[in-house]
């Protein structure tokens, strides 16, 4: 076992020296021997993230490949190989993964008590992760998720949870990839607020829905945008109390039907969970003066969010989507738990087949 690492992985990037590995192009995979620092694991499944497995998806369908799974696979092995991580290329995104406790250095820093053998989710990206897969098993392309045997190594600093016994893995990794939304929501929204949520019927979006109409209250107003009239049910279902119809990069209208719908006030709080690009100026259109913009999307643009703001005169707060918050793992879990409409919505999209 190796020592002297640091607790933040530098002693793994390749490519360039002095960064962290989040920023590195190439960390070192290298799983023979692991520093006393770490925790080796088992991966048997990847989490893409939704903005990164789509962008991949539509890159691969340009390309001409008729036999998705087939050149995903392909192409997630090259991208490992050649870089020691999971990082879109494209998005500078990652994903998350569940696997098995293999080996525990001996200063690793343990934040729940895990032994070997522990089947475990790591909280953090993807895209900061050493990364070794020997084969992909399976590409479930309608669950951004990857069927995997490999290796990866998580840092001192790096946060995981254990799996839960009530639900079954692709289910957890669902709700775990995306635990860091709802509970942030949960700290922004305040009773009475109106909030608008962009990408309503998504992963994320149901799960800020809950969160928002609960803390709201009777006396808010929670609005959902998306682009397909079908997803109105689930909207109202989860938690909105109206619903907009449109692109959520078509700016003049949202901002249109948010002020329809708030006799011109718009809203407190808006919350962006889309996984397409062009979507920051109309966040913010939908969205008062001095309100909070929060994107949680992977898709997001600061420049365009940054400059887009400037150039409309708008002043709003923007907040950078943090994937983590303190026990965001548990706040998803329960509130999965405590809300039948939610837990049955999850286990139709992500559970097991």
């Amino acid at each position: 076992m190796k020592t002297g690492g640091c607790r933040y992985g530098t002693h793994r990037v390749l490519e360039p020296k002095g960064v962290l590995p989040q920023p590195a192009r190439v960390l070192d995979n290298d799983m023979s021997e692991i520093w006393d620092n770490e925790l080796l694991i088992n991966v048997t499944r990847l989490n893409i993230d939704s903005a990164s497995f789509h962008q991949i998806k539509k890159k691969l369908e340009e390309q001409g490949h008729t036999d998705l799974e087939k050149a995903f696979a392909e192409h997630t092995i090259d991208l490992v190989n050649r870089t020691g991580k999971h990082m879109n290329e494209d998005t500078g995104s990652g994903g998350m993964l569940i696997g098995t406790v293999a080996q525990i250095g001996d200063k690793f820093e343990m934040k729940e008590e895990i032994k070997v053998g522990d089947k475990i989710a790591t909280l953090v990206s993807l895209s900061l992760t050493p990364l070794k897969i020997d084969k992909v098993k399976r590409v479930l392309l309608d669950k951004d998720q990857i069927e995997v045997e490999g290796q990866a190594i998580l840092f001192s600093s790096g946060v995981y949870a254990k799996l839960p016994d009530d639900m079954d893995e692709t289910l957890a990794l669902a709700v775990f990839d995306v635990a860091g939304a709802p509970a942030q929501v949960e700290r922004l929204v305040k009773p009475g607020d109106t909030v608008v949520i962009l990408g309503a019927n998504g992963k994320s979006g149901i799960l800020c829905n809950a969160v928002a109409r609960e803390r709201a209250g009777i006396t808010g107003k929670v609005i959902g945008v998306v682009r397909n009239p079908n997803y109105i049910p689930t909207c109202k279902e989860t938690g909105c109390n109206e619903v907009i119809i449109a692109n959520a990069t078509d700016a003049l209208t949202i901002q249109k039907e948010v002020s329809r719908l708030t006799n011109g006030k718009m809203a407190d709080v808006v919350i962006n969970v889309v996984n397409i690009e062009d979507t920051e100026l109309p966040s913010i259109m939908a969205c008062k003066d001095r309100g909070i913009v929060y994107f949680f999307s992977m898709a997001t643009s600061f420049t365009k969010a940054a400059l887009g703001a400037e150039g409309i005169g708008a002043d709003v707060d923007m907040m950078i989507g943090n994937g983590y918050a303190h026990h965001h793992s548990e706040i998803a879990l329960d509130l999965l738990r405590r809300n039948p409409v939610l837990m049955r919505i999850f286990k139709e999209r992500y559970g097991e087949n």
